[in-house]
């Protein structure tokens, strides 16, 4: 799409020209008509595909020249080395413009901020924590804040951050509200719904690769926790006919402890760690081990100590928790020869953002099961979906719990061969 299309002023354009930007992006043909216009927003898509980019252009247009000392526009983001790439992008955009811009993180002193912040600011660029901690000294003055933008909320909500993003938010009072992301989940949700203004846009763009992987059969569950994976596993561990012999992925040996002794055996032996962390825990020292071994059935294995990927004679493997790094799932569920095999995902909320990773990398979506009826759903958790199904006056979409499309409605699940296939369709009629 073209810059012209984006109705920028002609500084603007000529900023992007020169910053190497030869055409606009979807996601900020989609949100900058909007933020000029003063809405709030949720914005949801992928790394890379402009969403910095779209509010730094957003904030240019409406920022009007002036002596205040008090800062127009906050913006909180998870970390100070998103703080210094956000400034960088305003400085590429705003050679002609004298911008008054500061950074704030870190955890030394902040006399020097406070110092500056009192000479007068346009722009602020923090993390959440430091930028409650210099307004609780008084030194950042919310009072004429314009808009308050959250760029990769969805990190900001996996480091627990919500709390002075929110106190911040309430603070500011009426202002615009921008929040960028990866992915929209319950735990966001829950953020968002204590400041944004309604009726707010939700807008949402989605890149993936152009060329697309060629992979095993990939399925993915979306779940609140580390109770309710446990339960689902043990739900479909229970059918020993279709799941006869199983890997399971974890990110740590002290997770696969854990996990060895929440799944319930019928028999000894049944249940296995690979690499044990102790001399009396069931386990083997190799997979091959376990492959021979007529006696073992599900073999939990930790990223951290697992470096092969020979899994013949292997029909299912599980990711109980998403790898930290997309390369060793990748690595995992590309096909590389002609034998069958069914990669199952547990996904929580806060994984989520690496599933949008993934899948990117991959160039295609995976499948979303539906939970089967008769799952047992950590009672903290399912209170709060009922909760937030019943309220008609939240904000919709995006959640693990949202009400699906019928498009999208699934009484079906995959397997190997057609008893799986069966057999799995009856767990989720």
């Amino acid at each position: 799409m073209s810059l012209d299309k984006l109705k920028l002023s002609k500084p603007l354009i000529t900023a992007m020209t020169d910053a190497g930007y030869i055409s606009a992006k979807e996601i900020q043909a989609k949100t900058l008509s909007r933020i000029i216009g003063g809405q709030d927003i949720i914005a949801i898509g992928p790394e890379g595909c402009g969403k910095t980019t779209a509010y730094v252009l957003g904030v240019l247009m409406k920022l009007k020249y002036s002596t205040d000392e008090a800062p127009k526009v906050l913006i909180l983001v998870p970390d100070g080395e998103r703080v210094e790439a956000v400034i960088a992008e305003f400085m590429r955009l705003s050679r002609n413009r004298n911008l008054r811009i500061i950074g704030l993180y870190g955890t030394g002193g902040m006399e020097e901020d406070i110092n500056i912040l009192l000479d007068g600011i346009d722009i602020v660029v923090a993390t959440p924590t430091r930028a409650r901690a210099v307004y609780l000294k008084l030194g950042l003055n919310l009072n004429r804040l314009q808009m308050l933008i959250v760029d990769d909320a969805e990190l900001i909500v996996k480091q627990g951050m919500q709390l002075p993003v929110a106190e911040l938010a309430r603070s500011a009072g009426k202002v615009q509200h921008l929040i960028f992301t990866t992915v929209v989940h319950d735990k966001l949700n829950m953020l968002t719904d204590q400041f944004m203004n309604f009726p707010f846009a939700t807008v949402e763009v989605e890149e993936l690769g152009s060329a697309e992987a060629e992979t095993h059969e990939l399925l993915l569950y979306q779940l609140p926790n580390f109770k309710t994976k446990v339960n689902l596993l043990n739900l479909l561990l229970s059918d020993e006919e279709v799941f006869d012999k199983v890997l399971v992925f974890v990110n740590t040996r002290l997770t696969a402890q854990k996990l060895g002794k929440s799944l319930r055996t019928a028999r000894p032996g049944d249940v296995s760690v690979l690499n044990p962390l102790f001399f009396d825990e069931e386990g083997f020292d190799h997979i091959d081990d376990f492959k021979e071994s007529p006696e073992a059935r599900v073999l939990i294995a930790a990223n951290e100590g697992f470096s092969g990927t020979d899994f013949s004679g292997i029909h299912f493997i599980f990711h109980f928790e998403v790898p930290e790094e997309k390369e060793l799932f990748l690595s995992r569920v590309v096909k590389n020869n002609e034998e069958e095999l069914v990669a199952i995902t547990f996904a929580s909320d806060l994984e989520l953002g690496e599933i949008k990773k993934i899948e990117q990398a991959m160039g295609k979506k995976i499948e979303v099961m539906d939970l089967p009826e008769e799952l047992v759903i950590d009672k903290a958790v399912k209170t709060a979906a009922k909760t937030k199904k019943e309220d008609d006056d939240l904000p919709k979409g995006g959640g693990a719990y949202h009400e699906k499309k019928e498009s999208n409605s699934k009484n079906y699940n995959y397997g190997i061969g057609q008893k799986a296939k069966m057999n799995m369709k009856k767990k989720h009629s």
